[in-house]
């Protein structure tokens, strides 16, 4: 039991098996070392046990919000969802934004945890501290948007962008694409780690959080004002994030498109090359093939731009929903969707080998409603158009052409629905299509999850935050492109190798605390460590210091570390697709204004190991213990310390 500020004490524990629903309190001194959100989303799964199928009855889903969420706290919307990848066999935590966080808090809850699977599909809805399971099988085999408006219709008084949010998955999740994720209101996803093939494995159909509006208080008024004033004020003064004067509130997360495309960092067919430009002066003869401006914020907004929706309590409003008529095959398709992402940009459309701005749109659409991640599926269609290309996949017939975008259009549906036999393949993920058709030096993915859309030859920052992300390739781990593109918290140079595993190692330790709260990382655009303090003292009622603070996401980091040495991870897995690594003979150096860059990998690793006092990415006893890690029940370790990962 906690009497933190922040809480409502109230963790719902879930057993799809029987339908049995337990309460229970937050232990406060785990609140304490891990936070919330994240932080204490994955020491539920750690005590659960590394060893757990992911999808089997074992593995713990489980929903957390922070002791920020859903306060005045700016971009407090928030929701972890936190449990073992089918997709890496790591611990995973994906987030979303819009108000479903939010509600949860409100409804009076800090989290639900999912265990067991259900004999028919189920939905739970959330209300008043309940949790009450209801028959799902006529929305089976449905996709999300069907879902949504099915389920406001039959929850009384329940009314969407009001006082109801439903988090639901499609048809990717209900047949375990393992990339397959948890779509919210619509358009927010929880994208990556494959979170929605978990609950599809778990016949769990959608989580439906109808509340009041019942914001926490902080328990000291004072110290939360005086850092909630600081924090408003540093993100109205940044260039990012102040509303309306250009950066993500004008463009959106896609304003990064042409300032990746300048430096010759943005990745592009399959990451053969280092940007549009660079692939154009090796393939065109002098004519530029692709551009990737056809597809940036900016042409965006002048263009197909009909909304600017937001999330709770965020004045940014970084989400930019189009309306587009793209003709596919023939036919006008009419679609509406938000948000035109970055990431997502990227993955369908340059990485992929084409611009087309309008039928990327639509692409992502049919992934909400099918409920995949964006970024995985269309690395894994743009793994499969270079081994198309190699005669890779010539034994299945037909397989994918360079920047065919309207037979991507129809393979999203194809995968999610496993309806061909290279659609499920590519359902199965990079790692699966590496061993099967000995196509490793085609893959993008570390530990199984693929790359963003900033090219590790020339962000060397990325390259270490790739290799050492806890839940396989990942960006979002640790912002380095803050520094390395934007200046913050000052520029430096992206393709120096030198400081870049200390700074990824800040980086990640400070996004534990963010995802923890939980609150956007855009916050850390403009805020810092000592606004995070101010605002999380003032909520919580706490004391901590800057320097405890970022300890406790030095903890949580190397809890998940921890789990995945438990499960059998290793510094050999602290690796690169082969392309980017200096010394590799299958490496491709980046070409354009980055002509002749590799990583120096080996370089990182050694100076991000002795930053973070691992060994060979193990967390050692000495540092479990210097942390307060305990071992917690399931994990089968009798003491402290990782275990020596096994050769299994």
């Amino acid at each position: 039991m906690t009497d933190l500020g922040g809480f409502q004490d109230h963790v719902a524990r879930i057993d799809l098996g029987d339908g049995d629903v337990a309460y229970e309190g937050i232990d406060e001194e785990d609140a304490k070392k891990y936070i919330g959100a994240r932080g204490l989303g994955v020491k539920y799964v750690f005590d659960q046990g590394p060893d757990v199928d992911p999808l089997g009855p074992d593995n713990l889903l489980a929903f957390m919000n922070g002791p920020l969420t859903g306060t005045q706290v700016t971009m407090s919307g928030r929701i972890a969802i936190c449990t073992k990848s089918p997709l890496t066999g790591t611990v995973t935590d994906s987030h979303h934004g819009g108000w479903s966080g939010a509600r949860l808090k409100w409804s009076g809850f800090d989290g639900l945890l999912f265990e067991g699977q259900a004999d028919e599909p189920v939905y739970a809805l959330v209300e008043d501290g309940e949790v009450e399971l209801r028959d799902a099988s006529h929305l089976w085999g449905q996709g999300v948007h069907d879902t949504i408006d099915d389920l406001e219709g039959e929850i009384e008084g329940g009314s969407l962008g009001k006082n109801l949010s439903v988090m639901a998955i499609g048809q990717g999740g209900e047949n375990e694409v393992k990339y397959a994720c948890i779509i919210n209101e619509d358009d927010r996803a929880s994208g990556r780690g494959g979170t929605g093939c978990v609950m599809g494995n778990k016949n769990l159909k959608a989580v439906v959080v109808k509340s009041s509006t019942r914001m926490p208080k902080p328990k000291d008024q004072e110290t939360f004002q005086e850092g909630h004033k600081q924090a408003m004020q540093v993100i109205q003064e940044s260039d990012v994030t102040a509303p309306n004067e250009g950066g993500l509130s004008m463009y959106g997360t896609n304003v990064l498109m042409n300032l990746t495309e300048e430096m010759d960092g943005l990745p592009t067919k399959n990451a053969k090359y280092s940007s549009t430009r660079s692939m154009s002066e090796s393939e065109g003869d002098g004519e530029r093939i692709i551009d990737s401006e056809k597809v940036s914020g900016e042409n965006v907004r002048e263009n197909i731009l009909v909304d600017e929706p937001t999330c709770h309590s965020c004045p940014v409003a970084c989400k930019k929903e189009v309306e587009v008529q793209a003709m596919h095959k023939g036919e006008e398709m009419n679609v509406r969707t938000e948000s035109y992402e970055y990431e997502s940009a990227w993955a369908l459309g340059p990485n992929s080998g084409h611009v087309e701005r309008d039928k990327i749109a639509v692409m992502l659409e049919r992934c909400n409603d099918v409920g995949v991640d964006t970024i995985d599926v269309g690395n894994t269609m743009a793994m499969a158009m270079e081994m198309t290309e190699e005669g890779k996949l010539d034994e299945l017939g037909d397989g994918l052409d360079w920047g065919d975008a309207d037979t991507m259009i129809d393979m999203i549906e194809m995968i999610a629905n496993r309806e061909t036999e290279l659609a499920d393949h590519l359902a199965e993920g990079p790692d699966h299509l590496a061993e099967e058709f000995d196509a490793h030096t085609n893959s993008l993915a570390v530990k199984g999850q693929t790359m963003a859309a900033y090219d590790p030859r020339c962000m060397k920052g990325m390259a270490i935050g790739y290799a050492t992300s806890n839940r396989g390739a990942c960006h979002l781990r640790g912002y380095t492109p803050a520094a390395e593109i934007l200046g913050i918290p000052e520029k430096v140079n992206p393709r120096e190798w030198e400081g870049k595993g200390e700074l990824c190692a800040t980086f990640q330790d400070l996004h534990a605390i963010s995802d923890s709260f939980d609150i956007c990382k855009f916050n850390a655009f403009a805020e810092g460590i000592e606004e995070y303090v101010l605002q999380y003292n003032g909520m919580t009622g706490l004391d901590v210091s800057e320097e405890e603070l970022m300890e406790a996401g030095e903890r949580i980091y190397n809890l998940e570390r921890y789990y995945n040495n438990l499960a059998g991870f290793d510094g050999a897995d602290d690796d690169l697709p082969n392309r980017f690594v200096e010394g590799d003979e299958h490496a491709m150096p980046a070409q354009g204004g980055s002509e002749g860059e590799l990583a120096e990998l080996s370089k990182m690793k050694d100076e991000y190991y002795e930053v973070r006092d691992w060994e060979d990415g193990v967390v050692p006893d000495e540092k479990l213990d210097e942390l307060g890690i305990d071992i917690g029940p399931g994990t089968g370790v009798s003491s402290g310390g990782a275990a020596a990962p096994s050769d299994d």
